[in-house]
Formats: structure tokens, sequence, C-alpha cells
């Protein structure tokens, strides 16, 4: 296996995953329901977690990958609706380059699209759900608490002084990582794959799902101008408590913690102070100890493999998962 062909396999999954999300709301009505869940699926990224889901597929029997098609589409929908509804609790302007659907229509009408997204995504979860359909439901469903329960905690921690690195990582994991935890397991139990995989699996994807959060948030510093539709610094002028500030609470002392400590009370920054405050984190050495976190947490994903005996699948895994964190954008 080649990077052409694991390029190809890619590019191919994505194109499928496309082709299923545009028919999901085509010639629906109202129009007023449908038509902006068709302009936020049109926008919505790189599809990472069908891909995964698909890979994971493989991994357990690579003759049937295809046959979770309709599973890989939840876990898409259900997580283009936990983005809706972060969108207007964030009060977002822009989603992938584009306006947020709050701001393109109103809040009323992405309540009921996220609502609605929720719905289809069940839908489409049991669509040919032949092997542990209970464990399946069960298993999405407590992802949509679990990532509901994260989405929590990063709020309360916005009017908090302090919050811990361990505080931190719970939140991470709920918030980003059970959601690709869960497409990994449910791709193994639609497989019908035994125990230790469905739980390597499981484990492989909260490990990597934590190291592309810790990405996500070295992205806001290190990323290219435009990341996901936000400038650099927005984390530090919304006064986000991510793994670089955190990091950076932990290691300063003197001015610098005061500089710190001034941001958190005043809940963010003004974006002329966005250099002043990557001066502090560089010196504080945020980005090494962010960059040591994602390859540990990578480490550990990758560990988690070591059952899966299709080689080429476990290669397959392998590369997307050090292709999802060796992103600049």
């Amino acid at each position: 296996m080649n990077q052409i062909d694991f390029e190809k396999k890619i590019k191919f999954y994505k194109e499928l995953i496309d082709k299923r999300i545009e028919l999901i709301s085509r010639g629906k009505k109202p129009s007023s329901l449908y038509r902006p869940i068709e302009f936020f699926l049109e926008s919505s990224g790189k599809r990472i977690r069908p891909i995964l889901m698909l890979l994971s597929a493989e991994a357990c029997d690579e003759r049937k990958a295809l046959r979770i098609i309709n599973q890989a589409i939840a876990i898409e929908l259900l997580h283009n609706f936990t983005l809706i509804h972060d969108d207007i609790m964030d009060n977002a302007k822009l989603r992938h380059g584009k306006e947020t659907l709050h701001r393109k229509y109103d809040v009323s009408t992405a309540i009921l699209a996220g609502d609605n997204l929720l719905s289809m995504a069940y839908k489409s979860l049991t669509k040919n759900l032949y092997q542990n359909s209970l464990l399946v439901v069960n298993t999405f469903t407590d992802a949509v608490n679990i990532v509901c329960e994260g989405q929590s905690l990063d709020k309360e921690f916005e009017n908090r002084i302090k919050v811990s690195r361990d505080e931190y990582f719970k939140m991470i994991r709920n918030k980003t990582a059970s959601l690709i935890s869960a497409a990994c397991k449910i791709a193994a139990l639609t497989i019908d794959a035994s125990k230790d995989i469905v739980n390597s699996l499981k484990k492989f994807g909260m490990n990597l799902g934590t190291a592309f959060q810790i990405k996500d948030d070295l992205l806001d510093m290190t990323g290219q101008s435009v990341h996901f539709g936000k400038k650099l610094g927005s984390d530090l002028v919304e006064g986000k408590k991510t793994f670089l500030l955190i990091s950076a609470l932990n290691n300063a002392k003197d001015d610098d913690l005061k500089q710190l400590k001034q941001l958190i009370k005043n809940k963010g920054i003004k974006i002329s102070e966005v250099k002043k405050y990557f001066n502090i984190y560089r010196r504080l050495g945020v980005v090494e100890e962010a960059n040591k976190s994602i390859q540990l947490f990578t480490h550990k994903a990758i560990n988690n493999l070591s059952i899966i005996k299709n080689s080429q699948a476990k290669s397959y895994l392998t590369r997307y998962a050090l292709k999802l964190l060796e992103r600049s954008s």
C-alpha cells in the first residue's frame, strides 16, 4: 500500500459521504426547514468522523466496510447538529469561512435545523442495522449525552478563574474525543467484531480525539491565517480555556502571570493584543508542551491498533490519524 492508494481511499470515502449527505434533505418540504440544513451541510468540512468510521470498519472486516455507510452518515449528522448549536451558544459569525446558520437565517431556524439533524441522524443510524442494534443505539445516545456534558463544562469554564489541566482533559474528552471514539466503536459493533477489537477501537478514537483537540487549540496560534473560518488568536480574544492558556497559567510568573490573569478577568483580549499574548505563550514554552501532548496521545492511539491483524487496514488508520494531526488548518 503506497501513498497514492491511501489518498485514493480517503478521496473515495469522502466523495461517497458527500454524495449521501447531498441527498439527505434534497426536495424535502418545508423549504424553510430543509434549505438551511442543505446550506449548512454543503460547507461542513472534511468528514473526518465518518471516514474514521469506515476505516475502522475495514480494520474489522474490509469486505463489510461499506455496509456501515448509513451509520457513518449518522455520525456526521450528529456532529453537524452539535456544530449548529455550538455556533449559537458561542455567537460565532463564521463556520468554514461561511456565515453560521443563525447569522444567515436566525436563531430559531438554526435551533430547529439542528434538532431535525439529530432526528435524521437516528433515522440513518438504524437503517440496515443488523448487528448489535441495541448496543449501537445506546453507544450513539451516550455520545449525544456526553458531548452535551462537554459543551456544558466548556461554557462553565468561561466563568471560572481557574481550570486545572485534568478538568480541561475531561472537557475535551467529552466534547470532542467522545464522538470520535463512538464512531470507531460503532463501526466495530456494526461489523460484529470481537469485544477486544471493539474496546481497542474505542480507545483508539478517544486518544486520537484528545490529540485532535489539543492540535485544534494549537492551530489557533500556529495555523494558517484562516483556520476553520476563524482568525488566528480567536480563542484568546474570546478568553477560552484552551490547552495553551491553561499551560501558560501553570508556567507563568511575575508580569506574565499578571497579564494572563487580566485576560481571564476581562474574559478575553482585544485583537490588537493577540501578538503580545502569543509572545507570552512562546516564552512559557506552551507550544512545545502542546506538541508533546499531541505526540503522547497519538502514540497511545496507534498502540491501541496493535490488536488489528489486517496490516493494510491498520496502516490506513495510522496514516489517517497522522494526517489529521499534521494538518496546518
